[in-house]
């Protein structure tokens, strides 16, 4: 089983930043990916920002030079930049883990709310 720990949510002003930690334990090996997904209220959860099998970090077109996923693959922490924050960035953000069986793994979620 593997334990992943958001924080780092937030409520802030348009235009400012917050940044993003996931920390994952428990049977962290044979990983493909680490990254953040965010579900804004009455929508689908989507894809923020993630590292694929081969370390290549992704973006979601809407976060594509404000947002930067980076990680510290010793302790599998991902760790999500986010500038210039819009109102639309608001939402909860979840930390995903998935392993080269498809298994997928979930944090609890953490709160980012923009405010226009």
């Amino acid at each position: 089983q593997v334990h992943l720990v958001e924080s780092g949510g937030g409520l802030v002003q348009a235009g400012g930043s917050l940044r993003l930690s996931c920390a994952a334990s428990g049977s962290v090996f044979s990983v493909n990916g680490m990254g953040w997904y965010r579900q804004a209220p009455g929508k689908q959860r989507e894809l923020v920002a993630r590292f694929s099998s081969v370390g290549t970090p992704n973006y979601a077109d809407s976060v594509k030079g404000r947002f930067f996923i980076s990680r510290d693959s010793a302790d599998y922490t991902v760790y999500l930049q986010m500038n210039s924050l819009k109102p639309e960035d608001t939402g909860v953000y979840y930390c995903n883990l998935r392993k080269w069986n498809d298994d997928g793994y979930w944090g609890q979620g953490t709160q980012v709310t923009i405010l226009s």
